[in-house]
């Protein structure tokens, strides 16, 4: 079964959606997905309420 945050980061640095929301629960699974980027560092995220995170993309300027 493919992790749907791969998809979702993808999307992300494309520009299709402006941020990915993770609750508590689905970090894990998030993780996993992020962790197999190499560009991940360039996903930021902010801390919410309640375990929730919010990521943007920020590419890194060369």
């Amino acid at each position: 079964m493919e992790n749907q945050y791969t998809d979702f980061l993808e999307k992300l640095k494309l520009g299709e959606i402006q941020e990915i929301v993770v609750e508590r629960d689905d970090f894990f699974v998030f993780r996993e997905a992020w962790l197999a980027r190499s560009d991940r560092t360039e996903f930021v995220g902010e801390a919410g309420l309640n375990g929730k995170i919010i990521y943007r993309y920020l590419e890194k300027k060369k």
